[in-house]
Parts: structure tokens; sequence; C-alpha cells
């Protein structure tokens, strides 16, 4: 039988400088049937005419006259899509060239797990772990596993995680047409916990596979530590816990925020985490705005994120009890969330 059919959605927002190494190595996997579709999500440099004349025909280009964040660019790529298994890339990557490769393989001998996270390392230093799949903590907040490790072979086997990272994954198709895709209210962050999330309380896992091996320059295209990032990050966080959690847990929420915010106020004066890294560049105060804002913001919206709320529900496969199993199995300490870089 023929190889099924693999679409590569990357997504670039004024990235030229990535998409010659990031498409090359799409171009040269081991796998035979890829589709490679570039969107260009509001670029105002040349990286759609570079990419059309540099790669032609092997790369198919959409331009969108405006940015419309990771979950509108991947939305629109993904309905251009024909492939049987849908990859998602960003562009500030390198790929191994069996990525592809072993992704499939992965999905095909493993028929319940829906999603594949790779193992992402660091591009400038390959023996520091970028993140190899995600934890929760109970407020909602998703951080990658292993982040900043040395890579000593801890994670060199196939095991189940919660969610893979959005900058590199595969899913099935037939998934994505039943859960939906991106929800595009969140934009950008948070996505990839809330997509995963969906997959997994409609009946899949998630499988992460070290074969998969991606080189990623870390927040190269949106910048590490922001007032616009820690806005978005809290607000979908909100949506996110009213979206998916069991109401037992969303009741619960308001203690585990309240006790990250006294790790993060503690990272924020003492230099250490996000919020120390954040407050060399802005004020403590700046950073405590944004969150009130940001919560405000996340009740605004709470009418909208209820009704999306029921629809998943209404195709919810796996039981309530199963979800506390995954906050417990795949948890993250407030600790770790707010100090560790």
């Amino acid at each position: 039988m023929e190889d099924p059919l693999i679409s590569v959605i990357v997504l670039t927002c004024n990235g030229r400088e990535h998409l010659e190494e990031c498409l090359t190595a799409l171009r040269n996997q081991t796998y035979p049937r890829v589709e490679i579709i570039l969107v260009v999500n509001g670029s105002r440099d040349d990286s759609a005419r570079f990419v059309r004349k540099r790669f032609g025909a092997a790369v198919r280009v959409i331009e969108l006259p405006e940015n419309r964040g990771y979950t509108g660019g991947n939305n629109i790529g993904l309905k251009s899509a024909r492939g049987d298994y849908i990859a998602f890339l960003n562009d500030d990557t390198r790929v191994d060239l069996r990525w592809l490769e072993e992704m499939h393989k992965a999905l095909e001998s493993k028929p319940e797990f829906g999603m594949v996270a790779c193992k992402i390392v660091s591009y400038y230093d390959p023996e520091i772990i970028d993140n190899v799949g995600h934890l929760v903590f109970r407020d909602g907040t998703f951080r990658g596993r292993g982040r900043l490790e040395n890579d000593r072979g801890q994670y060199d086997r196939q095991e189940e995680v919660l969610a893979p990272s959005g900058c590199a994954f595969m899913t099935r198709r037939d998934i994505l047409d039943r859960v939906g895709g991106f929800d595009e209210d969140l934009f950008i962050y948070g996505d990839d916990a809330d997509l995963s999330l969906r997959v997994r309380l409609a009946g899949w896992k998630v499988i992460y596979v070290p074969g998969a091996l991606v080189f990623h320059k870390y927040s190269a295209t949106t910048g590490p530590y922001s007032p616009f990032k820690a806005f978005l990050v809290e607000r979908n966080r909100f949506w996110l816990t009213v979206k998916c959690f069991p109401i037992g847990a969303l009741l619960l929420s308001p203690f585990f925020i309240f006790l990250r915010l006294i790790f993060q106020a503690y990272g924020a004066v003492s230099g250490r985490g996000a919020a120390g890294k954040y407050c060399r560049q802005y004020s403590p105060f700046s950073l405590l705005g944004i969150l009130i804002k940001a919560n405000l913001a996340g009740l605004a919206g709470l009418p909208k994120m209820w009704k999306k709320r029921r629809e998943i529900k209404s195709l919810q496969e796996v039981s309530d009890r199963e979800f506390y199993r995954w906050l417990k199995k795949f948890s993250l300490s407030a600790r770790e969330l707010a100090l560790k870089d």
C-alpha cells in the first residue's frame, strides 16, 4: 500500500532568516510522501517571495494580509492540507531527517495514541533540552518537561506524556476533524495545551517519541519575556481551565493560582524564574497589572468559553477521574513552575 500523505504546516511571521534551513530539512525527510505548506502570517519581509523563488512548487505558500496568530495561521494551513497526518512546525527549527518517519511509525503502531510529542533540544547547544512534552500545574499552567536539563539520555524512551509542544508535533487528521483545530480566541500561547486536552478528553493519548528530534531556537520569533506574552499566557490559562477542567478542579484552581502567585512574587524580587527575568526589563508593578488585566479579560470571555466547554464535554469519552489522574501523573510543582528558568 502507498504510504499515507503527511502535511507539514510551517507558520512564519517575519522569519525569513530561518526558512532556508527549516524548509531544506523538511524537503530532505526520509519519509516519502510529504506536502509542505508555508503560511506567511502577515509578514512585512520578503519571506513569500524568497520561498517561491528558492523552493518553487516543493513548498505551497499561503500569504495572509494580517497576523492571525499561531492559532489562526495554522488553522488556515489546516484547511488546505490534504494529508492523513498533520505535522505542525515552528519556522525557527531544524528537524532531523527521520523526524516525520519516526512520528508516523509511532502513530501507526499505537492506534490509541492520537498525537506525537518530539524531543526538542536547543539549536545552539543540543546537549540542553528545550522540552520533551508538557507538564501541568493544577491552576492550568503548562511548562515544558525537562526544560534546560542536560541531556543524559533520561528522556530516550517512548512514553506517554500529557501534551506536546506546539513548536513541533504530529496528529491524525481525523482527530482534528472531530475535535476541531486550534481555538483562534487564544491567538498564541497555551494553544497547544488546549488542543491536547481536547484530544485527550475525546479519548486519545499522547506519545513522546525521542527519535523525532528537533533543534529549536527558543523564542526566536516572539521573544522570551514581554508584556504581550505575559498577558496572553495568563488569560489563556484562565480560559483553558474553564473549557477543559472538571468542575472540582476548576473550583480549586483559585487556591493554586494564589500559591503560584506567591512563588512568582518571590521570583520577581529574587530574580528567579520567568517573573524574575521579566522584572529585569519591566517593573514588578507592570507584571502585577498585567496579571490583573489578563484575569479580567478572562472573566469577560467567560460566557463564550463556557459555551465552548459544553461543546467539548459533548465529545468527552474519558471520565473526570481520568482527568485527575493526569493532573497527578503529569504534575508540576508551584516552585518549579515559578522559579525554574
